[in-house]
């Protein structure tokens, strides 16, 4: 249990990853805005994002949908997990560092030579 403790970001880790294999079992239908836009007939008039990193949750080349989403899901979570880890890692250094640091000498006042 003190290794969890230490290391509880391993268990958070671990568990996205599980979701994202187990990610082909989620819905097929469309959900939120997407669901709205056909219900209300303006679908075909979305635009196009001008970024597409994964378009549709499918890894391009991969010619099975299901493969193919699990690797979108599982690149996605590393990714994400990579950029929070080094936020994490940069500002506990610049708190190391911050205490590292001597502090700076004191004004001993009026009456340090009485």
């Amino acid at each position: 249990m003190k290794w969890l403790r230490k290391n509880w970001w391993v268990a958070g880790l671990l568990l996205a990853l599980a979701v994202a294999v187990l990610s082909p079992l989620a819905s097929p239908h469309p959900d939120g805005l997407e669901r709205v836009a056909e219900d209300q007939g303006f679908s075909d008039h979305a635009k196009d994002s001008p970024v597409h990193v994964i378009a549709d949750y499918l890894f391009p080349g991969i010619q099975d949908e299901r493969l193919a989403t699990v690797v979108a899901g599982l690149l996605g979570t590393v990714i994400v997990f990579g950029f929070a880890y080094g936020v994490a890692w940069i500002a506990r250094h610049r708190r190391n560092r911050s205490h590292d640091r001597p502090a700076p000498p004191s004004d001993p006042g009026p009456h340090a030579n009485s």
